[in-house]
């Protein structure tokens, strides 16, 4: 339905242009190139992450609510601003990096869908109005800048729910949390788009287009930082990751174990409504979760520690918590991992959906496949594990332990997240949370 929209609304103006020509073109071309300037600094997103472009965005809605260019009225209208919208996000785009544009296949698609909509969305708000004088005189002030400061909210709230339907498609995992998720972040760097647009529109309406280099300089600066710190994030990840294989390098675990364990716990959380830091912490400690194994003299067979007694997983657990607070990563962390062999009822909610995953692919041997298939065929498992059951029947054999050790809505979200498809990787990227914020634009 969105891409629909977008496709008719980018005919239509293509065809408005075509026929009446394009108004002011100067001033089309230089937002046009604001635009396209951020879009080329943007990079891929990451599955299940939102990648920052706040230079292109703030462009977007400087030009859809432009009404004067030093004090000259303005007459483009809401069909010419999709069609500046599309054509520098596509030139932008084509422009990024080849290593970038491999990815633009993907995600092309949907943030240009996305971009088309809430562009038009704002213009359509601000052109008629502005047009009528319903804001008032500009010079007025007070009532124009309420007008714009309301236009932006609806706006904002727009982009987020587009943006969640459009994560939807693409994940497959439920709209409620993922809107949520959206929500939470909108306060961050949306905030600053947000302010950043209409301060250039302001200043494009008093000064002429000699604004727009002085208002999007910082607002570049802030993007190639954000591409930064999403470069120290990622890397940091891959950190956490890399010390989660130790288990599996010394034959502890199965090959795999920690990054299905993680993939399957993010995406049981997302169907239970996490978001933010919480999916983060839930990643973090299912990767670690079983580092308190390298203390053990005879490894576990199979590196199942599921069925050991709940002495021997209790001390396992501290264990892997002392280890893993010697790491950096923030004691919430920790805490989940020293909690996994606890009664479900005194844990965290991170901790139970970690225990909970970690459980299943114990069970399955990490096939979670209609038919069993024998652990010991893994060329990491030892021929003494126990031999693997059937996803169905590792799913009773949870539901038998809720009075204990599983929560039975933690089961039946992991259900739910099998029959839609299973395991497919989920990981978020670093938001607001304890990694800190994630930009929303």
């Amino acid at each position: 339905m969105a891409y629909g929209v977008a496709g008719v609304l980018g005919c239509a103006g293509i065809l408005h242009c075509l026929v009446h020509g394009l108004a002011q073109p100067g001033i089309a071309l230089a937002f046009g190139a604001l635009v396209a300037v951020g879009e080329a600094a943007r990079r891929p997103a990451a599955p299940g992450a939102r990648e920052p472009a706040p230079l292109g965005a703030a462009g977007v809605l400087a030009y859809a609510l432009l009404g004067e260019c030093a004090g000259r009225m303005t007459t483009h209208g809401t069909l010419q601003v999709v069609v500046v919208v599309l054509a520098a996000t596509l030139a932008g785009s084509a422009a990024r990096p080849a290593r970038d544009r491999r990815e633009l296949p993907r995600e092309l698609p949907g943030h240009l869908a996305r971009r088309v909509l809430v562009a038009a969305f704002a213009a359509v708000c601000f052109q008629p109005l502005y047009a009528a004088g319903a804001p008032g005189d500009p010079a007025a002030g007070a009532a124009y800048a309420l007008f714009l400061l309301l236009l932006l909210a609806l706006t904002a709230l727009c982009d987020t729910v587009l943006r969640a339907a459009f994560r939807r498609s693409g994940t497959g995992f439920p709209y409620g949390p993922l809107l949520r998720d959206e929500l939470r972040a909108l306060p961050c760097i949306g905030s600053a788009v947000c302010a950043t647009g209409v301060v250039m529109a302001l200043a494009v309406t008093v000064a002429g287009l000699w604004a727009l280099p002085v208002f999007s300089l910082p607002l570049l600066l802030t993007q190639l930082s954000l591409r930064r710190y999403e470069t120290v994030c990622t890397t940091y990840r891959q950190t956490i990751a890399s010390l989660a294989r130790a288990t599996e390098i010394a034959g502890y675990t199965p090959p795999g174990h920690a990054r299905r364990v993680a993939d399957l716990a993010v995406a049981v959380g997302r169907e239970m409504g996490l978001g933010g830091g919480d999916l983060t912490v839930l990643e973090y400690a299912a990767l670690m979760h079983d580092i308190g194994q390298l203390s053990l003299v005879d490894p576990v067979p199979g590196g199942a520690t599921a069925r050991l007694p709940a002495a021997e997983q209790r001390r396992i657990a501290l264990l892997g918590g002392a280890v893993v607070r010697q790491t950096g990563v923030p004691a919430a962390v920790a805490v989940v991992v020293e909690r996994q062999a606890d009664p479900y009822r005194d844990q965290p909610l991170t901790a139970r959906i970690v225990r909970t995953a970690n459980a299943y692919d114990d069970l399955t041997g990490g096939t979670g496949r209609e038919s069993g298939v024998g652990a010991d065929a893994d060329s990491g498992v030892r021929s003494g594990a126990r031999r693997a059951v059937t996803a169905p029947a590792a799913l009773e054999e949870l539901r038998l332990a809720t009075g204990r050790d599983h929560q039975p809505e933690v089961v039946e979200s992991l259900a739910r997240v099998l029959a839609r498809g299973g395991r497919g990787r989920a990981v978020p990227g670093p938001e607001h949370g304890v990694f800190g914020p994630r930009a929303s634009w």
